[in-house]
């Protein structure tokens, strides 16, 4: 990481810059570069962060939408994420509906807000 970012306060970091120090703190490896796979059923499938921790790798879909994220983002993921053999994926974004947070639950699929990560970083 550059002096530059060190320098920013943390409120002024993009979506993107936070939930890259985010996973660095918990000790993920951080793929930035090739997050477009191939799914199994020959669709080509984009994700904005691919983290890993051991053996188990996550796709992170990141939406800095001021708007709430509703369920249909929430499946896309779960979709592309078994497309790809990829489990247990995360989404960052401001605020999810209940209908999002319920699939979540019963999909083991990881809600994240831009303020739970920003106060994990304090």
């Amino acid at each position: 990481m550059s002096t530059g970012e060190k320098a920013k306060p943390k409120a002024r970091l993009s979506l993107m810059e936070l939930a890259t120090l985010y996973f660095r703190k918990k000790g993920y490896k951080i793929e930035r570069e090739m997050t477009t796979l191939d799914g199994y059923s020959g669709i080509s499938r984009k994700f904005d962060l691919i983290v890993q921790k051991g053996r188990l790798a996550q796709g992170v879909w990141i939406r800095d939408w001021k708007r709430t994220i509703g369920v249909n983002i929430v499946i896309n993921l779960d979709k592309a994420s078994e497309d790809v053999g990829l489990s247990n994926p995360i989404i960052i974004g401001e605020n999810f509906s209940d209908h999002a947070k319920s699939y979540a639950n019963r999909r083991k699929i990881t809600l994240l807000t831009k303020q739970r990560i920003s106060m994990s970083l304090r």
